[in-house]
This record gives structure tokens, C-alpha cells and sequence, in this order.
């Protein structure tokens, strides 16, 4: 036990040295990885412009008119959203067209009866989340009109939502298969995941499944050995950029802690 804690302590130690060499600019990481993926699809939605308003009026059978609003709504919201984050002008405002960009998607693409890419796109959000409670100014009561404990603040709870939505992309990636290699890493990933929904060494855990988030991503979803025309590349570009901004959502967590609402924060109490 002694030399878990040991370990433990160097770790967290490794960890604050990260995290000191690169707070300058780690939230800037942090912010273009979380908006990658709408970037790109705002991006793939001009490039496409046919096929995703074809693929829509096939799907439901809308109408070109309505299809092409759709690719408009799209394109123009989440190229919009992706400046305005990166520029630092109206988050919030900017937050909000994203969060209606995921609903409109779950929704236009069925998502919402698929597992898995429902858990990806409710991570998604969880991203999103953290990035607006990064924006909030602290100290706000989370009832108007009464008076601040400081532990009752929106962002507080901002953060913990967001860690909670960010663990259900580790949920996709956990796989059953009876092999020793597997079971260890569905082992240590849902250990991490837990750590992070309970904040609980939660810097050390999110940039563990950060390196571990980014290796998996690189050797799965390595879009650019796929030629232009197969439709794989699409998918594992569409994986790709997803996951990346799960893992800026994570290096939001490294930047800026878990927040109130959290075992890291009560410990400092004790």
C-alpha cells in the first residue's frame, strides 16, 4: 500500500509538471480540439453539398427545399459557433448554437435509436458544457436572489455535468472479448472513467485517458490511408474529429480541475 501511494504521488506529481509547462496554452488545445468536429462538418457540409442534402430528402423525404435549409442550418451554425469560440466572442451564445446543432443531428440522422453514437454525441455535449462553464464568471448563485455559499454555483455543476456526459465515450470504446489484453483495459479504462464522474485525482485521470484517448483514436480512425472515394473514410474522418473533441473536453478537465462538486475539491476541506 505504501508504494501504491508512492507511485500514486510521483504520478500526480508528473502530472502537475504537465500542466505547469503548458497552462499558457493548453486552454487554446483545449478549445480547437473541442470544436474540431464541427468545424470539419460545417466544412464537409459545403464540400458535400449534393450528398447531404440528397441523403436528407431520402431519409425523410422532405422535399429538396427543406433538405437544403437543413445543410444551410448546418454549415452556417456551426461554422458561425466554431469562430465565435475560437475568436472568444459571445461563448455562450456560441455554446448554444452548438448544443442546437447536436440535437438537430441526433435527430436528422436517427442517432437517437443507435446507442453507441447517441453516447458519443451526449459526450459531445458534455465537451460542449465544460467549454460554456469555462466562460461563466464565478461567484453566481445558483438561486437568483440569494445570497452565495460559494459551493452552489452554476459552473460547479456545469462541470460536474460535463465530466459525467465525457465518460460515456469510454463506454463505446469498452469492448467483451475474453482475451487478457482486453479485460486490463476495460479494467483500467473504467477505473479512469469512474475517477473523473466522481472527481477523484481527476487531472491524473483525464490526462491518462487523454494519451490513452489520442493513441486509440490515431491507430482506429486513421481516415487518411483511406482513399477519397470510399465511403469509409467519411466514417472514420466523422469518428476522428468526434473524438478529438472529447479529448479537448478532457484537457478542459486537465486545464481546469474538476470543479466544486467533486471528491479533489471536499479533500481540500478535510
Amino acid at each position: 500500500m505504501p508504494k501504491q501511494n508512492e507511485l500514486m504521488d510521483k504520478a500526480e506529481d508528473i502530472a502537475d509538471q504537465v500542466l505547469r509547462y503548458t497552462k499558457h496554452f493548453l486552454p487554446h488545445v483545449a478549445r480547437f480540439c473541442l470544436i474540431s468536429t464541427f468545424l470539419e462538418d460545417g466544412i464537409r457540409m459545403w464540400t458535400q453539398w449534393n450528398e447531404q442534402r440528397d441523403y436528407m430528402n431520402v431519409s425523410w423525404s422532405c422535399g429538396a427545399f427543406l433538405a437544403t435549409v437543413f445543410v444551410i442550418v448546418n454549415m452556417l451554425g456551426q461554422l458561425a459557433g466554431c469562430i465565435m469560440v475560437l475568436i472568444r466572442q459571445k461563448v455562450s451564445i456560441a455554446c448554444g448554437i452548438l448544443f442546437g446543432i447536436i440535437a438537430l443531428q441526433t435527430i436528422a440522422y436517427s442517432i437517437i435509436w443507435d446507442i453507441k453514437f447517441l453516447f458519443r454525441n451526449m459526450a459531445l455535449a458534455g465537451g460542449v458544457l465544460l467549454l460554456l462553464a469555462e466562460d461563466r464568471n464565478e461567484g453566481k448563485s445558483l438561486f437568483a436572489g440569494l445570497p452565495s455559499t460559494g459551493d452552489n454555483n452554476p459552473k460547479q455543476y456545469m462541470q460536474l455535468s460535463g465530466r459525467l456526459l465525457l465518460v460515456l465515450m469510454f463506454i463505446t470504446l469498452l469492448r467483451f472479448e475474453v482475451s487478457i489484453v482486453q479485460i486490463l483495459q476495460n479494467l483500467i479504462g473504467s477505473a479512469l472513467m469512474i475517477c473523473i464522474a466522481i472527481g477523484f485525482k481527476t487531472k491524473l485521470s483525464a490526462l491518462v485517458l487523454v494519451v490513452w484517448l489520442t493513441g486509440l483514436n490515431v491507430y482506429f480512425n486513421a481516415w487518411w490511408n483511406i482513399p477519397d472515394y470510399r465511403p469509409m473514410r467519411d466514417f472514420l474522418k466523422y469518428d476522428f474529429f468526434q473524438t478529438m473533441s472529447v479529448i479537448g473536453g478532457l484537457l478542459f478537465v486537465v486545464a481546469y480541475g474538476p470543479g466544486g462538486v467533486s471528491m479533489d475539491e471536499h479533500k481540500k476541506k478535510w
